[in-house]
């Protein structure tokens, strides 16, 4: 970001989590004016694996309330990266993660 003011910043906030080990909220207020707009998705920590939304370490909920509450004008979009469970299949477990997303703003 140091070589120039335009270089924008995809904060994918379940790798940074699994990355870092750690909440990637003060990194997204820090930096919230290079945000373009952010993946989210479920990981643990320790370079943990994705999981269903809710499951894992990334505090999803709070980056979203704070994208709410603080009305950053980048978006946020659902990346689908966990296994489908048994007797599941793509389009269920995406209505979960949008419904998911839904009660966090509620």
């Amino acid at each position: 970001m140091t070589y120039s003011k335009y270089n924008g910043i995809n904060l994918d906030i379940g790798h940074f989590t699994a990355g870092n080990s750690t909440s990637p909220v003060p990194f997204l207020k820090k930096h919230a004016d290079r945000i373009t707009h952010i993946h989210v998705k479920d990981r643990k920590m320790n370079n943990g694996p994705n999981v269903p939304l809710g499951e894992g370490d990334t505090p999803i909920k709070e980056v979203l309330q704070l994208m709410k509450r603080e009305k950053y004008p980048f978006q946020a979009t659902i990346e689908f990266e966990y296994k489908v469970p048994e007797g599941s299949d793509v389009l269920t477990e995406i209505a979960k993660c949008v419904a998911y997303c839904r009660n966090c703003l509620t």
